[in-house]
């Protein structure tokens, strides 16, 4: 019979904490990038001033390459503001230092289905990787647990072999998604295209 006694943990959401704000969320992740979840990261910069664009929350690093993540964290739930930024800083770091692979990241502690289908249309045009993250208090301890709800998409070659998907294209997303979100996706595309003017949704 195990040793080990269960514990129910209890959720605790940093957006309405006294104490742990996205300062000291931002201290947990720079002491240990690995919470993140996307490998063997280094912590090169905090709170990193943008030309005209406010602060980088974290810009962390890849130890053995040359790829960088721009992350940006939101307590709470994430809103377009927060997206937007965070594609933002994305393309400025990107075009600064073309020489490395840049990715942006989303952290929040709750990414709901809407604004996750709306990332969704800009992935595999912008590398994009959500996050959502939560803290979790076990007696007189707090954790942090980071779930990974959203990958980036590395387009390829169709190998001749492989089965060829649909299209997916203006079409397409009329008939699966509801018009609320293709007119919030068509919004922030033209917020993007001020960046970025070939970006297209997918």
């Amino acid at each position: 019979m195990t040793s080990l006694k269960y514990t129910k943990p209890e959720r605790i959401w940093l957006k309405n904490h006294p104490e742990l704000n996205e300062r000291w969320l931002q201290d947990r992740i720079g002491e240990d990038p690995s919470l993140l979840g996307l490998g063997d990261l280094v912590l090169k910069d905090r709170e990193r001033l943008q030309p005209r664009a406010g602060r980088l929350d974290l810009l962390l690093q890849d130890a053995e390459t040359n790829k960088r993540y721009e992350v940006e964290v939101q307590l709470g739930r994430t809103d377009e503001a927060h997206i937007i930024r965070a594609i933002e800083y994305w393309d400025i770091e990107r075009k600064r230092y073309p020489q490395y692979d840049h990715t942006a990241v989303i952290v929040a502690e709750d990414i709901t289905s809407r604004f996750l289908n709306v990332i969704s249309l800009f992935n595999g045009s912008i590398p994009l990787v959500a996050i959502q993250l939560s803290a979790v208090r076990l007696g007189d301890s707090v954790s942090l647990i980071c779930s990974k709800v959203l990958d980036e998409v590395r387009l390829g070659l169709v190998d001749e072999d492989e089965e060829v998907q649909a299209v997916t294209d203006r079409s397409y997303w009329e008939a699966r998604a509801s018009k609320h979100t293709l007119a919030m996706a068509d919004e922030m595309l033209e917020v993007v295209r001020a960046l970025d003017p070939d970006l297209e949704l997918k």
